[in-house]
């Protein structure tokens, strides 16, 4: 029904509309339970059914996508029967982020697992920390020989990437983010280009551009020039992000008390984004240091220890993974998974310092950090009482 008013558009007679019943969208009710498990139970009995029965269907994969479009299919059936549409679009958006998420949790799960699994015969022995393969063959067991020298190369060689990329990409971004204009749109979008530089095409370029012309050698340290190559566009563009999300405001009231650009820069949006700055050299030493084929253009292969980056070959860790894999022999291939085992470790150590060195956000303290605050504080106190007390002599004469 709708009442026309003398002058206007004709308004609904809010009165006769039905209002909608309000969903419970906290907690979990029994009936949601009972339909997501008759689902399931429903898409796997379908994918059996015509994998075993009707159709003549093989393969664990075919099973798995069958059984879950029926599981799809039937849970919004079964969710409609009780709810209306809106109620199951939204459970059914839920049920496919969920699924995403699991598949992609278990992959990984499924990654470490494997390889530690694999790699577990070489782990438990002492040797394959702490020495190398100057002295072990292909037909040695696992008593002799380990990783030591490609663990000392890749943290050498990542060590080395990252004081290159931290300042050179984290101040790019700045730049970007701070300064702007023409030439800053230029430098992003050769970043965003560079994102996507296939890492044979860093290793050539070092190989030709670093060894044929000046070293005459490869080196753990035109290693590292390639692999910060290749970490330096995912620092420059994922710390851009995390700058442009600093809010303006902080920047305005820096302005506001007198602080110059720099000094708003160092003291207010660095601080703020520290750790979204700490992802991005994560997200970065993660492109790096599982790099093959430009640490096998530019560092070459050896079974010995090196300390030197500017002199001699260096291996890492994901190249010697690929050196020993290659082997027919089943102690290499095992060495080979333990190798890349040490690597996901390795890798899960830098993680969890890099996050403890700056995960914490804008405001929040350390317990060293507070007591310093404290004794600025306490100092700050006894200057104005100081000064206070000055003033008060003066006036007094």
């Amino acid at each position: 029904m709708l009442t026309t008013p003398t002058r206007g558009t004709a308004i609904p007679d809010l009165s006769t509309v039905e209002e909608a019943p309000k969903r419970d969208l906290r907690g979990v009710r029994a009936e949601d339970v009972f339909n997501l498990l008759g689902a399931l139970a429903a898409g796997a009995a379908t994918a059996t059914l015509l994998f075993g029965w009707i159709a003549p269907l093989t393969g664990g994969v075919g099973w798995f996508v069958v059984a879950f479009l029926s599981f799809i299919g039937v849970y919004a059936y079964l969710v409609k029967l009780g709810a209306g549409w809106q109620e199951v679009q939204d459970r059914v958006v839920t049920v496919l982020f969920v699924s995403a998420a699991v598949i992609l949790v278990s992959a990984l799960v499924f990654v470490v697992v494997y390889v530690v699994s694999r790699g577990s015969v070489a782990l438990p022995n002492p040797n394959f920390f702490t020495e190398d393969m100057k002295r072990a063959g292909p037909l040695d067991p696992l008593s002799a020989g380990g990783v030591l020298h490609a663990i000392l190369g890749t943290l050498i060689q990542i060590g080395i990437a990252l004081a290159i990329t931290i300042p050179l990409g984290i101040v790019t971004a700045l730049y970007l983010t701070e300064v702007g204009g023409r030439f800053a749109r230029f430098v992003r979008t050769i970043a965003d280009a560079m994102t996507a530089l296939p890492s044979i095409v860093a290793g050539l370029f070092v190989y030709s551009a670093v060894i044929m012309l000046i070293t005459h050698q490869r080196s753990g340290f035109a290693a590292a020039l390639a692999i910060a190559v290749m970490m330096m566009p995912i620092v420059i563009r994922t710390s851009d992000v995390v700058l442009r999300l600093v809010a303006g405001n902080l920047r305005e009231a820096a302005y506001a008390l007198g602080a110059s650009r720099w000094r708003t820069v160092w003291h207010v949006v660095l601080p703020t984004a520290r750790s979204g700055l700490v992802t991005a050299v994560i997200l970065g030493t993660a492109r790096g240091i599982g790099e093959t084929s430009p640490v096998l253009l530019t560092s070459g292969v050896t079974a010995v220890t090196n300390l030197n980056p500017f002199n001699g070959p260096m291996i890492s860790l994901p190249l010697q993974v690929f050196d020993f894999v290659r082997s027919p022999e089943p102690s290499m291939i095992v060495r080979g998974f333990g190798t890349a085992a040490v690597l996901l470790l390795l890798v899960l150590v830098l993680f969890l310092v890099a996050r403890l060195i700056g995960g914490r956000g804008p405001g929040r303290l350390s317990a060293s950090g507070m007591r310093r605050v404290e004794q600025a504080s306490k100092r700050d106190l006894a200057r104005i009482e100081r000064r206070v007390s000055t003033q008060t002599e003066r006036s007094e004469r």
